[in-house]
């Protein structure tokens, strides 16, 4: 259940560390690792980067010889969404498991 958790929720969990720094493909594995105890694939990883590109939420860059990926102004502006949302996603979970 917890693995189900963690993948619905990991393209927001990436956004909101982006916010913090950019980010490649490994140091996503090893942040939802250490965050979440969960290890992820790279494929799995490429999948959600994919997806938030595709959404325009976030943008590739190389970076010393790697690919990092940064939020762009969609992606920042979604996070700022969130974090207005934060009390609404909060009360809905609480509703959920407390009644």
């Amino acid at each position: 259940m917890h693995d189900r958790i963690v993948h619905n929720f990991l393209d927001l969990a990436i956004l909101l560390e982006l916010r913090k720094r950019s980010l490649s493909n490994n140091d996503i594995i090893d942040f939802t690792h250490k965050k979440f105890r969960i290890l992820l694939t790279s494929n799995t990883v490429s999948s959600y980067l994919s997806a938030l590109q595709k959404d325009g939420l976030i943008e590739a860059e190389d970076s010393q010889g790697k690919t990092v990926y940064k939020l762009t102004e969609r992606g920042t502006e979604t996070i700022v969404e969130l974090s207005s949302m934060k009390d609404k996603i909060l009360g809905l979970f609480l509703n959920l498991f407390v009644g």
